[in-house]
């Protein structure tokens, strides 16, 4: 803030005015003589308090112009141990003069996009990255790895050049899964299987679960468009490896449930990252005493995701943000795993047998997902209508069997499949097992609802033929003043299964008739 602002400000007279001006006049002067003041030799002791003044400073987004300089960042960044040169970055012996320094970027790149802008410039993710790599030989404290990793997570998720940066030109998913790796403490059995002793697992401690969660997000960031590009086996060898560190993430607990469930959060968001054909890892392990397993498969990853579903849906907060991660997975690993699919229909879509209710009624996870499927929102309705088609294979007629034509109606007018038939996909073709009690009462399921329902009397009983023309054209010119006046637009299903305006859908089957006849030579 320039001085001539500050005077006439406070020659107006507004005295609540004149004392914000000020303040953050003061506030600026202050955050530059810190910045002028650390260029200097001074005493560690020193530079810490110094470095505490500026980070209580770099909190109010108004007193950050000093610190979003060339100067100013490459000051902290030095003291950081993190400044990029070409040379070997020079050490800096006080570890609480790092740690401050990391607290202060991470304050300064969070608030400005100047900041972001300048420390892409800069290069300062050569310099983290070039830290992080020597974890494995040199000893830094936890807060030092931890603040290291924050930065780096901001600076990912906030600046796409920098995310290609460390992914493509320092090899970011290898450098961040053997960091992983590191921080998890773990041995291999197999390639893709982490040795594991018998019984449960111990909780991984406070501090390695709150980097391994930073590690996550940074490779979360930088593998965002993993899932949608064909990966060479060098990579596909790369994410297996991943694959098979996040499914021991699942696996194992943190301390307490609430940082659990962070914990797995992260690593399910990931996993939604990887590509599809690298999911095998979740299935790999030997089945071993304890090991739940389904057609000779170790289930125990896939049992995890499943449950953690479950929570998600009684919790109900936050459903797009909490349940798409895990339901998109589940989906995609049901959909080019046979064995997947089989276990989870098993588990979601079990043979019916109480077919008196409507299929959202109730509490078993095929209720709680049918319930989704009319959900405000259109990602969460989605998310969960794929989930319940895929393990019907897909097949129209088995998924308004166990969901209701009312409930599956959106899928299939969102896919053209209104009039039935069954999407392409590689499935098996073994039939649907029905149960004694579904096949009883089949014949009196209406298929809108998904239930048996008791017939109601015929309304048209004991009319003449007059009275019932009479009630059908009644009925019709209704229909006829709702559609005209724009109340209501009568849809019908093309000849293709889409929905369309009726008259398009009549003239679509005209048409088609008429293709039909000419072909067969009929005049």
């Amino acid at each position: 803030m320039e001085l001539r602002t500050v005077v006439a400000t406070v020659e107006s007279g507004e005295q609540d005015t004149i004392l914000k001006v000020l303040q953050i006049y003061n506030q600026e002067k202050m955050a530059q003589l810190l910045i002028r003041f650390l260029e200097r030799e001074l005493q560690p002791s020193c530079q810490v308090a110094c470095l505490e003044s500026i980070r209580i400073l770099s909190r109010d987004k108004f007193c950050l112009d000093p610190f979003t300089t060339k100067e100013g960042l490459k000051t902290l960044s030095r003291h950081a141990g993190i400044d990029y040169s070409e040379e070997l970055i020079r050490e800096v012996p006080d570890l609480d003069v790092i740690l401050e320094s990391l607290k202060c970027l991470c304050n300064i790149v969070f608030s400005s996009p100047r900041a972001q802008e300048l420390t892409a410039e800069a290069r300062l993710v050569v310099g983290l990255a070039r830290r992080i790599k020597l974890y494995n030989e040199r000893s830094l404290p936890h807060e030092v790895k931890f603040f290291d990793l924050r930065l780096l997570f901001l600076l990912t998720a906030l600046r796409v050049d920098i995310r290609q940066q460390l992914a493509q030109e320092l090899r970011g998913i290898s450098l961040m899964t053997d960091t992983l790796e590191l921080t998890l403490g773990v041995k291999w059995l197999d390639p893709y299987e982490v040795a594991t002793e018998e019984g449960l697992l111990p909780p991984l401690p406070r501090q390695e679960t709150e980097r391994a969660m930073e590690i996550l997000k940074v490779l979360f960031n930088i593998t965002f468009d993993s899932s949608k590009r064909e990966v060479d086996e060098e990579d596909a060898a790369l994410y297996r490896h991943l694959g098979a560190l996040l499914r021991h993430c699942l696996m194992i607990s943190a301390d307490g449930e609430d940082r659990t469930e962070e914990f797995h959060s992260h690593t399910v968001n990931l996993l939604g990252n990887l590509p599809l054909k690298c999911l095998d890892v979740l299935l790999t392990p030997k089945v071993r005493p304890g090991s739940l397993e389904y057609m000779g498969v170790n289930m125990d990853a896939v049992s995890i995701l499943l449950d953690f579903l479950e929570r998600r849906l009684d919790r109900g907060h936050k459903l797009k943000e909490s349940l798409t991660p895990v339901l998109n997975l589940l989906t995609e690993s049901a959909r080019v795993h046979r064995q997947t699919r089989k276990f989870l229909k098993a588990k979601v879509l079990p043979p019916l047998r109480d077919v008196r209710n409507r299929p959202e009624v109730g509490n078993s996870l095929r209720n709680k997902l049918v319930r989704l499927m009319t959900h405000i929102d259109t990602d969460v309705k989605h998310c969960a209508a794929e989930f319940l088609f895929v393990l019907c294979k897909e097949s129209v007629s088995r998924f308004v069997k166990y969901t209701g034509y009312g409930n599956a109606a959106g899928l299939l007018a969102a896919r053209g499949l209104m009039a039935g038939g069954r999407e392409e996909g590689e499935y098996s073709e073994d039939e649907d097992t029905d149960t004694e009690e579904y096949k009883e009462a089949k014949p009196n399921i209406n298929p809108v609802t998904g239930r048996v329902e008791e017939k109601l009397p015929n309304p048209m009983e004991g009319m003449t033929e007059e009275q019932k023309e009479y009630e059908a054209m009644k009925l019709v010119n209704m229909f006829d003043k709702l559609s005209r006046e724009q109340v209501i637009q009568p849809m019908g299903i093309t000849p293709s299964g889409n929905l369309a305006p009726m008259e398009n859908a009549i003239r679509d089957m005209a048409d088609e008739r008429s293709s039909s006849d000419s072909d067969l030579g009929l005049d």
